[in-house]
C-alpha cells in the first residue's frame, strides 16, 4: 500500500500521538478499556500509561488501519473514487499502445512523412501519458496519507490506553518486514494488532462493511493505485532524417 514517504508519514504521527498520549496518562481519556487478546478483561491498574510497563508487544500499524472498519470503508471509498481517472488512464495507455503497433507493422510503408508525424503523435502523447500517471500516483497517495493519518490519529490512545491496563512498556510497529524493519522475529503471541482493530471498531462505532467473503480483507492496496502504462519508454524507431 504505501511508499516509503507514506511510511515515514505513520511512524512519525504515531511517534508524536504516542509520545503526547503516554505523557499525559490514560486515567483522564475516558476510553473504556481495550479487551484483551483471549477476549477477558484486562487487569486493573492505576499506572498511567507508558510508566513502569514490563512486557514488550507489537503492533502492524499499517495492518490496523487497513483492517478497521473505518479503514475498509473510507479506502474502498476512495477506491471508487479514483476508478474513473484509472479507466482514463487505462484507456490512453491503450491508445498511446495502438500507436505502438501501428508503427511497428505499418511504418516501413508509410512515407517518411507520415511515418514522422506518426513517432512525434507516439512521443507526446507518451509524454502526456507519463505525467497524468504521475499526477494521478500522487494524488492517490497523498490521499491514502489522509485517511491513515487521521486514523491513526485516533487510534492511537486506543493503544496507549491499552499499553496502559496491560503494562507494557514498549510497542514495536512492524509494518516494515526485517531488514527496513527493526524487528528480526517476534512471537505472534505479543502482537496487539488484531486486538487494538476490535477495540478501535469498538469506539468508533462504525460498523463492518458488507461484502462477498472472498472479497479482499485490504481492499484499498489494489483499489487506489492509479494504472501503471505496460511501457513508459518513447518507441525505439526515430523518425527520418
Amino acid at each position: 500500500m504505501k511508499s516509503k514517504f507514506a511510511r515515514f508519514l505513520l511512524a512519525s504521527v504515531l511517534a508524536v500521538s504516542l509520545t503526547a498520549l503516554a505523557q499525559a496518562g490514560s486515567a483522564d481519556s475516558g476510553l473504556p478499556s481495550a479487551p484483551s487478546a483471549a477476549g477477558s478483561p484486562p487487569p486493573t491498574t492505576t499506572e498511567p500509561a507508558g510508566n513502569g510497563g514490563e512486557k514488550i508487544g507489537t503492533i502492524n500499524i499499517e495492518q490496523a488501519i487497513f483492517a478497521s472498519n473505518e479503514g475498509q470503508r473510507d479506502f474502498e471509498a476512495l477506491g471508487k473514487k479514483l476508478a474513473p481517472k484509472q479507466t482514463e488512464l487505462k484507456d490512453l495507455n491503450d491508445k498511446v499502445e495502438s500507436l505502438k503497433k501501428q508503427l511497428n507493422t505499418q511504418g516501413d510503408k508509410l512515407s517518411e512523412e507520415a511515418r514522422g508525424a506518426l513517432v512525434k503523435e507516439i512521443e507526446q502523447k507518451q509524454k502526456s501519458l507519463e505525467r497524468s500517471v504521475q499526477d494521478a500516483r500522487d494524488d492517490a497517495q497523498s490521499q491514502q496519507n489522509e485517511i491513515a493519518q487521521r486514523i491513526l490519529q485516533k487510534m492511537a490512545p486506543v493503544i496507549v490506553k491499552y499499553a496502559g491496563d496491560n503494562r507494557f512498556g514498549v510497542i514495536i510497529d512492524t509494518s516494515n518486514q526485517w531488514p527496513q524493519g527493526p524487528v528480526l522475529w517476534a512471537a505472534p503471541s505479543v502482537d496487539i494488532t488484531k486486538v487494538i482493530v476490535e477495540a478501535y471498531n469498538l469506539q468508533s462505532g462504525v460498523p463492518a462493511p458488507v461484502r462477498p467473503a472472498a472479497a479482499a480483507t485490504k481492499p484499498a492496496a489494489t483499489a487506489t493505485k492509479p494504472v501503471t502504462p505496460a511501457s513508459t519508454k518513447p518507441p525505439a524507431t526515430a523518425p527520418p532524417k
